[in-house]
């Protein structure tokens, strides 16, 4: 299972926005499927080329190599804090990457799908620097829409190049920019029309905006460009191209190939430089991607035809290249936006909540159940503090914080370990299996990237048992300890099994309830920050994020505890929040009317 995560740009911090879009998401899925048995490959990195890059390391004073180590930096450090379990986080200005763009370039470039075009290209009057199309906002020509970015319409998901909008402005300055010609490299998007639209028509299974969307773009491909005129990317490996200091691949030609190239650099890194190929060139392996709706053009599209060129299979076919035929992607898990207030969540506006400073203040498994629960994943979702309280507070404090407490202190009391069930009734057996019967629900809705009702019905299980405990009354049973028992060892089986369900939504706290109910060891692994040298050049290094996942416990299924294991009185799993930040926000993210 490759679980193929949008790479996060590295011009400054993650606010909650974007992680709700390709963090959260993918991370639940992935720690689902290593528990329920599947050899899964989840890599990313930040994306660190581009003309926005210039522009910040500008802005901040820096040159663009010492912004894009500052920002992998902070970024690998919050997504490490959020828990999200990476086999490798990386970055794209490796020499891993390098190699690996040029390489699937060079197969595309002989099978044909590339060509020279003299185009028009925006350049910014005050500085000279290329403008990049989605830096430029206009009127879409098509359908009126005020907003339209240089490269496509969101509103009505047409292709556009920045001379095509009405009354155009770069988003850096405000500026009209200006229009020269310039040569760039293009892909033949119009050379995979046939084979793209027949292979989409086999996605029956996608989310239905995905779906629709990509079977939209079909209808009106053009060729695109791959090249920039600016000194900061991957370098063009063609005689004539290759020594022009002012010729670059795009950036998003060679992001979108870093899911591949993290692949190759996380074999190589293991020393198993061939172990890619089990995600990549096995017709058995599947592939999930995940990202914020605004990407899903480069991975519905143009993705998946850069890989039909490379393999030879575009529409005029071709030989296949130097990787074998690699995978195209199975799914695209694609969210909508987590909105603040009713706009999208945007740093340049100011509406922005960092991914940073929320783990400081509520840790990393309040958002990520926020997220799992309450987030965007069919459709644009404001996110309100009122909201937050409300989910944090009665869900996970009142609801499955208080389960926990209340069952492992009440044997912890009377019993001082997991006592045995030696008076069962209909009601225990009743609990037991609904919780029981719950892994397959749930697991089929994670299955299908359905974390809400995943969710959903994790904590349905969670107020069962709630339910459970308030009707059998177990603190009224001193005089029967034969039935207390019964009741406290069927509460503790399903907070054991409640915890597996949960444990992909909330890993911090599963260790925790983990060690609570007596376990010892990693229940739940977290990524590590690994500093590592450059593959291909020693004297470069840089933080990558991976871990020991194969090591953890946790499996998807519902284990018998074991009677007689040491209980303790427990810690509270989760603070309740003062109902007035709901109204006020915290200082550093205050509620403005």
């Amino acid at each position: 299972m490759l679980t193929a995560v949008a790479w996060p740009y590295a011009n400054g911090p993650r606010h909650i926005g974007h992680v709700s879009g390709f963090g959260v998401p993918s991370d639940v899925f992935s720690r689902y499927q290593r528990m329920a048995g599947n050899n899964v490959l989840m890599v990313s990195g930040t994306d660190e080329h581009g003309t926005p890059i210039s522009v910040q390391a500008e802005k901040e004073g820096l040159t663009t190599r010492q912004l894009v180590d500052k920002y992998n930096q902070v970024i690998a450090e919050d997504l490490q804090g959020l828990g999200l379990s990476y086999d490798l986080f990386t970055r794209t200005t490796t020499g891993n990457h390098y190699e690996v763009v040029q390489q699937i370039f060079l197969a595309l470039y002989r099978n044909g799908y590339v060509m020279p075009k003299t185009t028009t290209g925006a350049i910014s009057p005050s500085t000279g620097r290329t403008l990049p199309d989605r830096y430029i906002e206009g009127t879409c020509p098509i359908c009126g829409y005020d907003g339209a970015r240089g490269d496509q319409c969101d509103n009505c998901g047409n292709q556009l190049d920045p001379a095509d909008l009405i009354n155009p402005v770069s988003r850096i300055n405000g500026e009209k920019p200006d229009f020269v010609e310039t040569e760039h490299l293009f892909l033949d998007l119009p050379g995979f029309t046939e084979s793209l639209g027949k292979w989409l028509s086999t996605r029956t299974d996608w989310r239905p905006n995905v779906l629709k969307f990509a079977q939209n773009l079909v209808d009106d491909m053009r060729p695109r460009a791959i090249s920039r005129d600016l000194d900061w990317g991957v370098p063009i490996p063609l005689d004539g191209w290759r020594d022009q200091p002012m010729k670059r691949f795009y950036v998003w030609f060679d992001a979108v190939i870093g899911y591949f190239s993290a692949s190759v650099e996380w074999a190589r890194r293991i020393g198993q430089p061939d172990a890619w190929q089990r995600w990549w060139t096995d017709p058995a392996a599947q592939g999930y991607y995940f990202m914020g709706k605004d990407n899903i053009t480069f991975h519905a599209q143009i993705w998946p035809a850069l890989l039909m060129g490379h393999n030879g299979q575009g529409d005029r076919g071709g030989e296949v290249g130097p990787y074998g035929v690699l995978n195209l992607p199975d799914e695209i898990v694609s969210s909508e936006f987590l909105t603040m207030s009713g706009s999208k969540f945007s740093t340049s506006r100011g509406t922005v909540i960092y991914v940073r400073d929320f783990l400081r203040e509520f840790g990393p498994d309040t958002l990520r159940y926020f997220i799992s629960v309450a987030g965007p994943e069919n459709q644009d979702t404001d996110f309100t503090w009122d909201e937050f309280v409300r989910r944090t507070n009665f869900e996970l404090a009142n609801e499955w914080g208080n389960l926990v407490n209340r069952s492992i202190a009440m044997a912890a009391k009377n019993n001082g370990a997991v006592p045995a069930p030696t008076a069962p009734q209909a009601a225990d057996e009743e609990l037991k299996a609904l919780s029981r019967n719950a892994f397959d629900t749930v697991g089929g809705h994670l299955q299908r990237s359905r974390f809400k009702a995943a969710a959903q019905e994790a904590m349905r299980v969670v107020s069962a048992a709630n339910k459970y405990l308030s009707d059998q009354e177990p603190w009224k049973l001193k005089d029967d300890p034969d039935r207390r028992d019964a009741v406290l060892h069927t509460a503790l089986q399903v907070v054991s099994d409640a915890n597996t369900l949960l444990t992909p939504f909330l890993p911090h706290s599963a260790q925790q309830v983990h060690e609570l109910l007596g376990g010892t060891g990693v229940w739940a692994a977290q990524p590590e920050i690994r500093e590592v040298s450059d593959l291909d050049d020693a004297s470069s290094s840089y933080p990558v994020l991976m871990g020991d996942y194969a090591a953890e416990q946790a499996k998807w299924r519902s284990t018998e505890i074991e009677v007689g294991r040491p209980l303790q009185k427990p810690t509270p799993l989760f603070a309740k929040l003062d109902p007035k930040l709901g109204e006020t926000g915290p200082e550093w993210a205050p509620i403005v009317d």
